[in-house]
């Protein structure tokens, strides 16, 4: 029986713990950590949602849960390993070497999501590094079950998913080969001209944000990126770039424009300023299936912790995705099938 405690969100959340056992990376005992919301007073939901965090980050975003939650959704957020509420003292802050050792917290999950909720359908959503993670463990899921796993599954909502390595060509050619050696011989070194805080004075309410959160697990500048970090988002990439089937229809929200800086202004409160949307929207055609992708005017990284219109304007755009989700033909409830075979990009 699984146990659920309060959470750190206060009311209506709480937290339950996934063992994972001895970290395969060698910095002792792992786990992640499953929080969902429940208000009071609420039914039961039909439906439910899993949201994944990115780099440098864990889920603090309760109007996200509290929005799911009024279109009828039970919400649950992972804090993967090493990460946000699951990170343990003497571990490296989001450190793997390959990023499939996320598929057994993922994996698991899901089975506790389903038996927290009666067995209901599933609806998937990540922003940025999540964004890379999720799709790789579902067409990993699809491969190993003959193209069954996405039964529960109904879709993908990904918010600026990280398709690419951002910077100059010479980056994801020589530089990329680079990273493939050293972060193999000496992957917790970090790499060199990370640590921009740009970002995270954007967002935080004590710099000039409006968003409130822990910055011990979220710090302004980011964690240190080592090169066994990035090498193993650089082997992600590369899979995705072969093609992914995540067996399910997807919609990928992010920013129209990007702009990066080294010091914060009004401009990276209206545009991505961690990666480059035309690589976005480059690779989106890469996981298979039904693909919808909105670009948001004047949306940040990620569309949801935006300034209020473009905030606006991405929920709109997801109910919109959502409700024709459960409206159309591609789910039909009597024979589980799933008869999505369209592409569209909008």
């Amino acid at each position: 029986m699984t146990t659920w405690v309060p959470d750190v969100l206060g009311d209506g959340y709480e937290q339950t713990t996934i063992a994972l056992g001895d970290d395969p990376d060698g910095e002792g005992t792992v786990e992640a950590t499953l929080v969902r919301y429940q208000p009071s007073g609420t039914d039961s939901a039909r439906r439910a949602v899993i949201y994944v965090h990115g780099y440098t980050d864990y889920f603090f975003q309760q109007h996200l849960a509290e929005h799911f939650a009024a279109k009828g959704f039970a919400f649950y957020a992972l804090d993967l390993r090493k990460c946000g509420r699951s990170l343990r003292e003497g571990q490296t802050p989001h450190f793997v070497t390959d990023l499939g050792m996320y598929d057994a917290e993922l994996t698991e999950a899901l089975a506790l999501v389903r038996e927290d909720t009666g067995g209901g359908s599933v609806l998937l959503t990540a922003h940025s590094t999540g964004g890379l993670i999720l799709p790789l463990w579902l067409d990993r899921l699809n491969r190993r079950s003959g193209g069954t796993a996405a039964q529960g599954i109904d879709g993908v909502v990904l918010n600026s998913p990280w398709f690419d390595l951002q910077g100059p060509p010479a980056i994801r050619s020589v530089g990329t080969t680079a990273i493939d050696v050293i972060g193999r011989v000496k992957a917790k070194t970090p790499v060199p001209g990370t640590g921009l805080d740009t970002y995270g004075v954007s967002l935080a309410a004590s710099e000039q944000g409006e968003w409130e959160y822990n910055l011990d697990w979220k710090p302004l500048a980011g964690f240190p990126v080592t090169f066994g970090w990035i090498r193993a988002i650089r082997h992600g990439h590369a899979t995705l770039h072969r093609g992914l089937d995540i067996g399910v229809p997807s919609l990928i929200l992010r920013s129209k424009v990007t702009h990066f800086s080294r010091k914060y202004s009004s401009q990276t409160d209206a545009a991505d300023a961690v990666l480059d949307v035309r690589q976005i929207a480059r690779w989106a055609g890469c996981l298979g299936d039904r693909t919808t992708i909105v670009p948001i005017e004047g949306a940040r990284h990620d569309v949801f912790l935006s300034k209020e219109t473009p905030r606006r304007q991405a929920f709109d755009e997801m109910n919109e995705w959502i409700d024709w989700l459960y409206r159309s033909a591609h789910i039909d409830r009597e024979s589980g099938q799933n008869h999505s075979e369209i592409g569209t990009i909008r």
